[in-house]
């Protein structure tokens, strides 16, 4: 070979080895566990019950991870999949209005119906199905990782309905029931002061017992073939023994026996849309919370079945069903601790705490069966149980709500044995606060002259300037902006003297987004926080009412009170301690 043929193999080798160099690491591993709501705080004054995160801090880095404006899950976790804020990826509050009619919907993801049907009788027969959509702008980071042949598992990330086609994803928060809500129990009773009526979160059901048997109507999704759009529904048959606390449950081909005060496997169900042709797979569980001497039984929301998914929540489509045949049934609804059952006094505490404990277990099983799939690439890992623990523990029941932080460093510790050279984040996305007293936003717009309302009380939107729709977002239909401002920030509790509001955000939406997006962002004071009815959109009739909810903290306040916990065996460069900047330190991680 002459000198030139030499010098030429010679750049084009060390071309290759330059490009390898600074190009990705596509054998590298890197795991992310989220851990929702854990807070720095209580993480701090727990180091003793939590040696694997003091493990992490010490041999790697801990600090607080700045949250978004406002600090709502579904918010803060787009700005980290995405490292755009509110105001470019459009998420801005749990729910959303639409600006013309003012109905609210939830801002992460709508159903599109096929475009063309016939009718036949009571039904509409499609001729293309109906799909999920998301609503969230910009790309998953975790994208641009596949699209340079990283492998990627991203296990119940919130915000994420339905998952996107990138490597293995198992969809998580915003994942609806199959009555697509956001989880709605049913509670049977045939307590002569009860009354059929829906709470919040759930259906109460009078019921009648006849000799010990009772069939009770278990409802499905609304049927997408029938032009009334009836809920599809199945019949569970519960015959309680007359003598002692044991019943028999069945629905379809499905039997289970459960004793009083006992919890059932899941029940599958087929759910008929168009009779012996098209059905709905669904699945529920059913507590005998009292079978002698009042019939009390609570059945869980109806979640998709993973064996037999009606709904898509999973990529590929497989991935879901593979990891049921595997470990068994598992809870697919984006939030399954049932906090509701226990705000409507279905549950009392220790029963919710075993519910709540049900859905850990889940975790840790998809946990254990992740690691199991996973060879290489990028690996993310959602823990729910920490945040809505601490909606209903918090400075009231720390030690329950320490078990719960116990048991997801104990799974962290796991993840640390069986991957040990793999660089490990430990994130969350906010941390939180006490809520003692509800704030009714329109009933202080009333008083300010700024919002209207007619003789049944509901918002007069002719005269209307200003109102407040969600947990954080104010909309301006004339009112002056700077002055509302100002005025919220005056606003001070009559009981203590205190501000109820810290901060007031101006938000400038891209342009896409201006149509659903608030025109400013209330950042409570800690101990306050918008009302259930200011979410709704109501008008009570005080401007602040002690919290008597079984709801005892939150994080739907000015975010600087809330941040997140950020972990790292790899210390993070300046500036990468923020959830927007988060995912750009994960790709560093991969050299890219």
């Amino acid at each position: 070979m002459s000198d030139k043929g030499r010098r030429k193999r010679l750049s084009h080798i060390l071309l290759a080895v330059l490009l390898t160099s600074c190009g990705p690491h596509r054998d590298k591993k890197v795991i992310v566990i989220g851990v929702d709501g854990m807070d720095p705080g209580f993480v701090e004054r727990h180091w003793t019950d939590l040696p694997t995160l003091d493990r992490i801090r010490h041999q790697g880095s801990f600090s607080r991870l700045a949250t978004t404006t406002p600090p709502q899950s579904p918010v803060a976790w787009s700005t980290f999949i995405t490292g755009l804020d509110p105001a470019e990826h459009g998420i801005f509050d749990f729910v959303h209005r639409d600006p013309r009619t003012h109905e609210l919907f939830l801002s992460t993801d709508r159903t599109i119906p096929p475009r063309f049907s016939f009718s036949l009788g009571p039904y509409i027969l499609p001729l293309a199905r109906s799909h999920v959509e998301s609503l969230r702008k910009g790309k998953a980071f975790w994208e641009t990782l596949g699209e340079h042949g990283i492998p990627v598992t991203v296990i119940r990330m919130p915000a994420n309905y339905p998952p996107s086609p990138t490597g293995n994803e198992l969809a998580g928060m915003e994942t609806p029931d199959l009555r697509g809500t956001q989880s709605t129990f049913s509670f049977y009773t045939d307590n002569p002061d009860e009354t059929s009526r829906a709470v919040a979160g759930g259906l109460i059901n009078k019921v009648e017992v006849i000799n010990g048997h009772v069939d009770i109507r278990i409802e499905g999704p609304p049927n997408p073939l029938r032009k009334d759009h009836a809920y599809a529904a199945v019949t569970l048959v519960v015959d309680v023994d007359p003598e002692r606390p044991v019943a028999r449950l069945q629905v379809g081909d499905e039997m289970a026996i459960v004793q009083q005060g006992e919890w059932s496997d899941w029940l599958p169900a087929d759910f008929p849309l168009l009779p012996h042709v098209v059905s709905a797979r669904g699945m529920f569980r059913v507590f005998a919370k009292q079978l002698h001497p009042r019939f009390e039984v609570y059945v869980s929301p109806v979640n998709i079945d993973p064996l037999q998914p009606a709904l898509p929540i999973s990529a590929p489509a497989s991935l879901a069903p593979d990891l049921a045949r595997k470990l068994g049934r598992f809870y697919t609804v984006g939030i399954a601790e049932d906090t509701s059952a226990l705000r409507q006094d279905v549950f009392d505490l220790p029963q919710f705490l075993a519910q709540s404990r049900m859905v850990l277990r889940d975790e840790q099983k998809l946990l254990r069966a992740s690691l199991d799939r996973f060879t290489g690439g990028f690996l993310f890992f959602y823990f729910s149980s920490v945040d809505q623990n601490s909606h209903m523990l918090w400075g009231k029941y720390d030690a329950d709500l320490l078990t719960y932080y116990r048991a997801v460093d104990i799974s962290i510790g796991e993840v640390m044995r069986r991957e040990p050279a793999a660089p490990l984040i430990v994130m969350s996305d906010h941390g939180f606060s006490t809520f003692d007293r509800a704030v009714n936003l329109n009933t202080w717009l009333l008083q300010q002259g700024l919002l209207a309302v007619d003789n049944t009380r509901n918002i007069d939107w002719a005269h209307t300037r200003a109102y407040a729709m969600g947990l954080n977002s104010l909309y301006l239909t004339g009112a002056d902006r700077d002055d509302v401002k100002r005025q919220l920030l005056n606003l001070r509790d009559p009981e203590n003297g205190r501000a109820v509001v810290e901060t007031v955000t101006d938000i400038h939406a891209a342009p896409a987004n201006r149509s659903v997006a608030p025109d400013l962002i209330v950042g409570y004071a800690p101990g306050y926080r918008a009302s259930w009815e200011t979410g709704l959109g109501e008008v009570p009739d005080e401007v602040l009412e002690n919290n008597t909810d079984a709801w005892i903290a939150d994080h739907c306040i000015n975010a600087a009170d809330v941040p997140g916990v950020l972990f790292t065996s790899q210390t993070p460069a300046p500036g990468e301690q923020s959830l927007k900047t988060l995912s750009g330190f994960i790709l560093r991680l991969f050299g890219m």
